[in-house]
């Protein structure tokens, strides 16, 4: 049996997955009286067309004309003028029927002004209840957007990579490789979907890391983000080798060394510093979320990942456990110590899915699964 419009539309969707940031994934599939498809498409990069004029382009293309026709699409129809024209009033103006829609968009520009505006030119507009399985899927393929425009931050998700007794690392520091190639280019498919890979400087100094994404058929590369309170990133290090444009958040006021990193392309941010003179964290997420930051995807050591989850800035855990065990070494994230259990962060797990010989475990932190 065929897939539905809808499911069709959200596997569409899913093919924007590496492409479309800052802009949500979304896909469209536009159908006659009798079912048939007459157009389909995605939401493409930045400046190109959304999925419902991918679609509407489709249908002529094929000699299709979708007067009267049913559309299917996996979030509310833009309705401003942004990068690209309102969409909704290109489906008005083709003549189309009625619009099957899973979310509104949560951009406070839109937030359901695409659906008045579609309901006002006599097209039947149908949503989703948003506990209905399709409207989950597509949330949550958009989870970064949704999060920047109803929280005002990217979604933080901590990858780590850890021996079944949950060691990252040798006492000395050795790391390499704990977990399989299969587990490391699952993790590298989760790097192209973010808008910005993070770590600290004292990742970057141990271990070089040019923190791009590879093998995966990347069609745009994500923002490089160190968090270096003393600008101790060396100009040399390997992220500036890749094309993406590199952050260093900082806390000091040093113009030789800032001139250096920019020399290479990095662009220097100072921001407040917490009580102990790190970075602060809230600082950082604002802006990133300024600059249209959805998803952070954040690679660093345990005194980092603590402080993500200590300062309740961290959103999910993606976990890759080896089967070995290393006994003593390094944990996942410096926290604590607590007095009582409750104290500690709780996760709600969402899946757990084999990668090579390993397992990728996935979990939200608590509370933070709805929002």
């Amino acid at each position: 049996m065929p897939p539905s419009p809808l499911h069709r539309a959200l596997a569409l969707a899913e093919r924007a997955l590496f492409l479309t940031p800052p802009n949500p994934r979304v896909g469209c599939v536009i159908t006659g009286a009798d079912g048939a498809v007459l157009g389909e498409g995605h939401t493409q990069a930045v400046g190109g067309p959304h999925a419902e004029v991918m679609a509407l382009r489709d249908a002529a293309g094929r000699g299709h004309d979708v007067r009267g026709a049913t559309v299917w699409v996996t979030l509310e129809p833009c309705a401003h003028f942004g990068r690209t024209p309102p969409c909704c009033d290109a489906l008005a103006a083709a003549g189309v029927e009625r619009v099957v829609v899973t979310n509104v968009d949560p951009n406070p520009r839109v937030a359901g002004a695409g659906i008045a505006r579609l309901r006002a030119a006599g097209v039947v507009v149908d949503l989703l209840p948003q506990d209905d399985p399709l409207a989950l899927a597509s949330r949550e393929l958009n989870i970064g957007f949704f999060s920047r425009m109803v929280r005002g931050r990217p979604w933080v998700r901590l990858k780590m990579a850890a021996s079944a007794d949950g060691r990252t690392a040798l006492p000395n520091g050795v790391s390499q490789w704990i977990t399989s190639p299969e587990a490391r280019s699952d993790g590298h498919r989760w790097r192209a979907r973010a808008c910005a890979v993070l770590t600290g400087a004292g990742t970057v100094l141990a271990d070089d890391p040019r923190l791009d994404a590879r093998g995966v058929g990347a069609p745009r590369q994500p923002h490089a983000v160190v968090l270096d309170s003393q600008l101790r990133t060396p100009p040399t290090a390997r992220l500036f080798e890749v094309a993406h444009k590199g952050w260093i958040f900082t806390t000091r006021a040093d113009s030789a060394r800032r001139e250096a990193l920019e020399a290479r392309g990095a662009e220097v941010i100072r921001v407040a510093a917490t009580p102990d003179g790190r970075v602060a964290l809230d600082a950082v997420m604002a802006e990133l979320a300024r600059r249209e930051v959805n998803e952070v995807h954040v690679e660093a050591g345990e005194t980092l990942n603590g402080a993500w989850l200590a300062a309740g800035l961290a959103d999910e855990v993606l976990l890759y456990q080896a089967p070995r065990l290393l006994g003593a070494g390094r944990g996942m994230a410096a926290l604590g110590p607590f007095a009582a259990l409750d104290e500690a962060p709780a996760l709600v797990w969402r899946d757990a899915t084999p990668a090579g010989p390993d397992l990728r475990l996935r979990a939200c932190v608590a509370g933070h699964e709805h929002f």
